[in-house]
């Protein structure tokens, strides 16, 4: 220790790869959310999250780790600010808690070094002393001052085809929210038992096995709740030593007057996936191929490392309404097909069923 006490000041912050305060950017504006079917008016969010980070497509900045990223939260007036941002060229991007998808705002956003804030500008004028500014006297004085780049009011508009016909769970890009079941008890932690962390407990994996011995969860909507009756991963079901076999899901549901004309929307947004293959059937879970298949997706090993979440993923399936039965139960099937070791599986974010933009009126709701 005394050894660093006697390399004080360090020099790096005088180098030209640390930038100062005067050397970053701020930007500032205000997000709005806009869902037709839920409201006719743009909502201000709260809470959102927005970043500026490479350059890429919607949601890119997940699996993004060789640039810099800079990221801040919107108020409750859907205000946000963000700083100290090093020059470069950024997109701007945000997801907002209650909405599944991503937000990108088209054009790119460039910092310029030297840039300085309105608030940064007076002080130099009273205080033209680059030293002060150099040795970091005033810089946190400015650092949180003032905006650069005002990009105005911005709306994103989340993946919609029409009403929701039912839904599970909370599009939070977690699976926290689902049925955590409780450990082994030779392996419970006590600190976690009551804790909002308890999925850190070890081996809950294993439990899916205990609860669902033979047959695999059934959720019935209306009369389910996913709060208990939807386990947080769906994993593969361990038969014997070293025995994982693949899993299935059913969810059960009816529908008044399915128009055959119409295409219908299965929105399937994932929290967590470890080299998985979801596929999803409706009403025949003995067809040889099925409506749809993720193929092998994931790989952020999540349920091993006692996650509840990894990496984010957006499905958004085509149901034909000629695969739908009128006013009688009708059920989509969702297996995890890619078996094998206990942690390869998938946690669900949030489920939603559309109708079509057709399907407003209220004799096409979900009973």
């Amino acid at each position: 220790m005394l050894e660093e006490v006697g390399k004080w000041p360090y020099s790096f912050p005088a180098s030209m790869d640390f930038r100062q305060a005067n050397e970053r950017g701020v930007i500032c504006g205000r997000l709005f959310v806009y869902d037709r079917f839920i409201s006719d008016e743009q909502a201000p969010t709260n809470g959102a999250y927005l970043g500026l980070a490479p350059p890429g497509d919607p949601g890119s900045w997940e699996s993004e780790n060789k640039g810099y990223q800079f990221w801040s939260k919107t108020n409750e007036q859907g205000c946000f600010s963000i700083e100290h941002i090093l020059p470069g060229t950024y997109n701007l991007y945000a997801w907002v808690r209650g909405f599944i998808g991503d937000y990108k705002k088209p054009e790119a956003i460039t910092i310029t070094p030297g840039r300085l804030s309105k608030y940064h500008r007076v002080l130099l004028n009273a205080f033209p002393f680059p030293s002060l500014y150099k040795n970091g006297l005033i810089a946190a004085l400015v650092a949180q001052k003032g905006c650069d780049i005002e990009v105005g009011d911005l709306v994103y508009e989340p993946p919609r085809d029409g009403p929701t016909l039912w839904d599970i769970g909370i599009p939070d890009r977690s699976a926290a929210e689902f049925y955590i079941p409780d450990p082994d008890p030779m392996y419970t932690n006590q600190f976690l038992t009551d804790d909002p962390n308890r999925f850190r407990q070890y081996g809950l994996w294993e439990q899916y096995a205990m609860l669902y011995p033979d047959g695999d969860l059934v959720f019935t909507i209306g009369e389910s709740d996913y709060r208990k009756d939807w386990f947080f991963a769906h994993v593969p079901r361990k038969k014997g030593d070293n025995v994982y076999e693949k899993t299935t899901w059913t969810i059960k549901f009816k529908l008044n007057n399915v128009n055959k004309d119409e295409t219908y929307k299965l929105r399937l947004a994932l929290a967590s996936a470890q080299v998985s293959d979801l596929q999803v059937r409706v009403n025949d879970l003995n067809t040889d191929s099925p409506l749809f298949s993720t193929g092998i997706i994931g790989g952020d090993n999540a349920i091993a490392r006692h996650g509840i979440h990894g990496l984010s993923w957006l499905f958004n399936i085509d149901i034909p309404g000629t695969l739908l039965i009128s006013n009688e139960e009708n059920t989509i099937y969702l297996t995890q097909a890619n078996g094998g070791t206990p942690f390869r599986g998938v946690m669900y974010d949030y489920i939603r069923f559309e109708g079509s933009a057709l399907s407003c009126s209220g004799s096409n709701t979900c009973i």
